[in-house]
């Protein structure tokens, strides 16, 4: 939660379902955590089809390089292939946009059972998991000692930028869908705040975007109807559940 001299404010449900288009309801992200490179070796066997040396492993964790090298050399000429193909693509986004860490080299396997059945893997609530791992991550890096911060730090950028918009680049597509793609491909250039001081600044804190989503800011036609339909949880006071961290989704604080 953020404190602001004209109120609190934080990043909620209704932010990672619209600038992720992640579901926010369903399934919690939950199950075993081990750090046996046996159980990690027989599992990427059964999704893979191979499995990954221990140089290409970290403890608990496959390093990036070795899912990447992995799907760009897959030929996808089956059913088989190219579910392979997309599991490593979602264990890629989960290592870097959703549950990265501060290396930034590696992803825990413990997601990888979640992505045996396609059917399912829509069901999960990620959006919610991954607000969790965005709330712990806050909450370490506010401590004395503690000079990085890990998690979804591209969900906490872009929510800034539509909250301040001030700070932001010029959205590229200000009609894609999720929100994020706004600035795909966006460049330094592009900022509109690079000769602006330090008055500035402060002052801009006063203009705020409280309603981030109106109709006048975000079209509602290109905002998919799945996502509207999770959208009776967004304002509920609820656990957010991702394995072993569960954070309060605290929206009582400031409705």
């Amino acid at each position: 939660m953020f404190h602001l001299p004209i109120g609190e404010c934080a990043v909620i449900l209704e932010d990672v379902a619209l600038i992720l288009g992640l579901p926010t309801d369903g399934l919690p992200v939950i199950g075993m955590t081990m750090s046996s490179f046996e159980a990690l070796d027989a599992e990427c066997l059964i999704q893979f089809g191979v499995a990954p040396r221990k140089s290409d492993c970290r403890g608990s964790c496959i390093k990036l390089t070795w899912l990447r090298d992995l799907k760009e050399n897959l030929e996808l000429t089956d059913d088989i292939s190219i579910q392979r193909y997309v599991r490593c693509h979602i264990m890629l986004l989960i290592g870097t946009i959703l549950f990265g860490d501060k290396s930034g080299a590696g992803v825990h396997w413990k997601f990888l059972p979640l992505l045996r059945d396609f059917v399912s893997i829509g069901q999960y609530s990620w959006g919610a998991a991954c607000l969790a791992y965005l709330y712990r991550a806050l909450c370490r890096a506010s401590r004395y000692n503690c000079k990085e911060i890990d998690g979804p730090l591209t969900l906490l950028l872009y929510w800034a930028w539509i909250r301040l918009p001030y700070l932001s680049p010029l959205p590229r597509e200000p009609r894609s869908f999720s929100l994020a793609n706004r600035w795909r491909n966006w460049e330094r250039g592009d900022r509109r705040y690079r000769y602006l001081k330090l008055a500035h600044f402060r002052k801009a804190f006063d203009e705020f975007v409280w309603v981030a989503y109106a109709v006048d800011r975000v079209d509602p036609n290109i905002i998919p109807p799945e996502i509207y339909m999770q959208s009776v949880v967004w304002s509920a006071t609820v656990p957010l559940v991702s394995f072993e961290c569960i954070e309060w989704h605290a929206t009582d604080r400031f409705r």
